[in-house]
């Protein structure tokens, strides 16, 4: 049976909070474990390249990592809670810097 992705979100943030996308996507197996995700900060005023990704976690290409400003660099995966709370905590560092 294939993966089910019933999480598939955009958030449009608003210009006081710093403006651009906040991405969510998430696929699970049969019995609701995560298998793939990808979650990202889209802004194209911040960065450019990357199709404005300025911050995201994901585990395509068969390893989890991070993406920060054009560099990728492999995380450490406990669980993909985790990650969640590692992308919330770099978006809302990155917000209080604007």
């Amino acid at each position: 049976m294939a993966d089910k992705k019933p999480i598939d979100e955009s958030h449009h943030v608003t210009r006081r909070k710093g403006g651009g996308i906040l991405r969510r996507e998430v696929w699970v197996d049969e019995d609701g474990n995560v298998t793939r995700y990808n979650l990202a900060y889209i802004n194209r005023e911040l960065y450019q390249s990357d199709n404005g990704r300025v911050v995201g976690y994901d585990n395509a290409h068969g390893y989890h990592h991070r993406h920060y400003f054009g560099t990728i660099e492999p995380v450490e995966f406990v669980s993909f809670e985790g990650v969640e709370e590692q992308f919330a905590r770099d978006w809302i560092a990155l917000r209080s810097q604007a």
